[in-house]
């Protein structure tokens, strides 16, 4: 579980979010970053016992750095306000699916699929759609998918259908995606419940066959 110095800690960055702040901080942040990456750890064992793509990766691999990049933004705070880790086959830069979580105060959620994937990853999914509707509308249809995902989550689909695909394909919706994207959002306090472990793992169990359909998209570039 995650505990509430975690959030803590993330709550006391957000309101001094500067590089002095952080430095004379930097020995609380080592301890809190520890309890995530035991988690992560553990996660991964988890994910691995049924998701056979989850090899050869650690903690390292997954969680992302707390250092933001600032070089376009018009927000210079230097660093993030949350804890992320991405479980996925080759790491959370490979641009393949997985199971994400998302650890920010009052802003923490449970994640999956595939987000932002480069435009021949993306169109190889959107075949694989265009292939087997019957198949990804199962998935996305099945009760146990929709008890913890209303929907695929995207802020960029597409008005118009894609480059490429009939425009009369009956669910051409389901081509619009940029993102195939799953968010389950979760109260603060869930993460540190002593069974969150095995709710977060129930809640991936359940994205398992999106994330498996996307990357056999992907294994066809």
């Amino acid at each position: 579980m995650i505990t509430k110095e975690v959030f803590d800690f993330l709550k006391e960055l957000k309101e001094n979010n500067t590089r002095d702040w952080f430095t004379a901080n930097k020995k609380n942040y080592e301890q809190q970053k520890k309890v995530v990456e035991s988690f992560i750890t553990k996660l991964i064992d988890g994910v691995q016992a049924f998701d056979s793509e989850i090899t050869g990766i650690s903690y390292k691999d997954c969680m992302f750095r707390i250092n933001r990049d600032v070089r376009f933004s018009l927000d210079k705070s230097p660093y993030k306000t949350n804890f992320g880790g991405f479980i996925a086959k080759g790491g959370r830069n490979a641009m393949n699916a997985g199971y994400y979580l998302h650890i920010e105060p009052g802003s923490s959620f449970i994640g999956g699929g595939i987000y932002m994937p480069p435009a021949d990853k993306l169109k190889s999914v959107r075949n694989e759609i265009y292939f087997n509707a019957g198949e990804f509308k199962n998935i996305i249809e099945n009760k146990t998918f929709i008890k913890y995902f209303n929907e695929i989550w995207d802020d960029f689909k597409l008005k118009n259908p894609p480059k490429d695909f009939p425009k009369d394909f009956p669910d051409i919706d389901l081509l619009k995606f940029k993102n195939y994207t799953v968010i389950h959002n979760i109260e603060d306090n869930k993460l540190s419940e002593p069974d969150f472990y095995n709710y977060i793992i129930d809640v991936f169990k359940a994205m398992y066959p999106l994330n498996r359909f996307i990357n056999r998209g992907i294994s066809n570039i």
